[in-house]
């Protein structure tokens, strides 16, 4: 079964399951694009849904979409990102939010990213968390103020803390122009619903506003997967406050651990800096494509290094991963034509093990690039194991079968020959071999990835 690091263990756990699985994933907030930083995280958690499949474990997965309640910043004062945004494109927040929802989909269907079974929005799940609101007011969890707002009375719950080893009592509080916020008991509390009047505001029995983003994945998940949840997968910034406020609230409301695994996957750099607009690094997918790369070269890219290492993408690392993945998907179509054959046996359970232990993808593509090299494997035996890993790995290597021209009698071994050589250093049997496959009809061009041919 899969192992993986548990960020509240602090070890790697074995994840057991019995025929199904619950997974919640922390879903985008649609008011911008998506970059591939942010894309990892969901690659993150396919990757999980992939390996617990083939282990034919049914994954009911959770998504949710924040189009209400994401303040500019953690704190529990601003304004909410969409309606800001929806202001600047002079769009109305339905409008915006839609539109930054579908590109989100777009970018995650062409990464081969499976869809969740559920996947809400918060704007139309409201009455979800006023009712785990009402449900913590009446267990003494939350308490309300005179302007309407909700808070969450954080010292009501003594684990806080376990998951980014922020403790309450070494927490300083957040200081205002003014000072610790009067309304709260404790200046470690947070809004659970905060009052409001407009496009985004609803009628509660506190008075007329919005949720707080922290509650909404607590109200989502609960409703949508139980109060049993097996993993939670989120990005690492994720961790504090938004990690520990959730969980505090779903185990009070739920009165006992809701979540059994808490899953993190590291930032993504660029160029060495973090991606932001004010470094002008941000790398959307829709960039990737534009410079005649494959977006699954991103997911490729990710695949090469561990999902809790941090990642300093560049533009060479993904050209390389386009030129690999290229590569591959040629080899495939060219073994496709060959006998069919037992898979590699050996190569393939030693992927399989990678990816169970921790997910560790990278050595899996180096098996895979051994195999790819093993003269002793047949090339049907190949093809069947490249396209079995491939359930896993998400890369469409399938894809160029049929758009490869068959190769003429006889060029198959000439070519097996002329790679031969040409790792050996034998440059007079290489370019003999390139005439001879001339005559054949098939012309062959070398690259720093290896022959290719047409």
């Amino acid at each position: 079964m899969l192992r993986i690091y548990d960020t509240r263990a602090r070890q790697v756990a074995e994840i057991s399951a019995g025929r199904a699985l619950r997974m919640y994933t922390c879903g985008p907030t649609v008011y911008r694009y998506a970059h591939v930083g942010n894309l990892r995280t969901y690659v993150l958690s396919d990757l999980i849904r992939r390996v617990l499949e083939r282990r034919r474990v049914r994954v009911v997965a959770c998504q949710n979409i924040t189009d209400v309640g994401h303040l500019a910043g953690d704190a529990d004062e601003g304004e909410d990102k969409v309606l800001a945004q929806a202001r600047a494109e002079r769009r109305s927040v339905s409008e915006l939010a839609r539109f930054y929802e579908d590109a989100f989909k777009s970018d995650t269907d062409a990464l081969n990213l499976r869809p969740p079974e559920h996947m809400p929005r918060a704007s139309e799940t409201i009455d979800v968390m006023v009712e785990l609101i009402a449900k913590l007011i009446g267990k003494g969890h939350a308490y309300t103020v005179p302007d309407g707002s909700v808070f969450f009375d954080v010292r009501t719950f003594p684990s806080y803390g376990e998951i980014s080893g922020n403790r309450l009592d070494e927490l300083k509080p957040a200081h205002r122009i003014e000072g610790v916020d009067p309304r709260k008991r404790f200046h470690a509390d947070w809004a659970l619903w905060k009052p409001n009047e407009g496009e985004l505001s609803w009628d509660t029995p506190w008075g007329r506003g919005f949720p707080g983003w922290h509650v909404e994945c607590s109200a989502m998940s609960l409703r949508f997967l139980g109060e049993s949840i097996d993993l939670h997968t989120g990005g690492m910034d994720l961790r504090f406050p938004h990690h520990e406020d959730e969980r505090a609230q779903s185990d009070s409301a739920a009165g006992h651990e809701v979540v059994k695994h808490w899953v993190h996957g590291e930032h993504l750099l660029f160029d060495g800096r973090k991606m932001a607009k004010s470094t002008g690094n941000v790398v959307l997918l829709s960039d990737v494509t534009a410079a005649g790369l494959d977006p699954l070269a991103v997911r490729m890219a990710f695949l090469e290094h561990r999902y809790r290492q941090q990642l300093n993408l560049t533009w060479d690392t993904l050209r390389a991963a386009d030129r690999t993945l290229r590569r591959w998907r040629a080899r495939v179509a060219e073994w496709s034509e060959s006998p069919s054959a037992p898979m590699a046996g050996d190569h393939v359970a030693r992927a399989e093990s990678a990816f169970d232990d921790d997910l560790d993808l990278p050595s899996a593509l180096r098996i895979l690039r051994e195999l790819e090299r093993d003269e002793s494997v047949a090339p049907g035996a190949k093809f069947e194991s490249f396209l079995h890993l491939d359930q896993v790995l998400g890369l469409d290597l399938s894809i160029e079968i049929g758009k490869t021209p068959v190769l003429p009698s006889g060029a198959g071994p000439l070519l097996e020959s002329r790679a031969r050589a040409r790792e050996a250093g034998d440059w007079a049997a290489a370019d003999r071999l390139r005439d001879e496959l001339a005559d054949l009809g098939v012309r062959v061009s070398d690259t720093p990835e290896g022959q290719t041919w047409v």
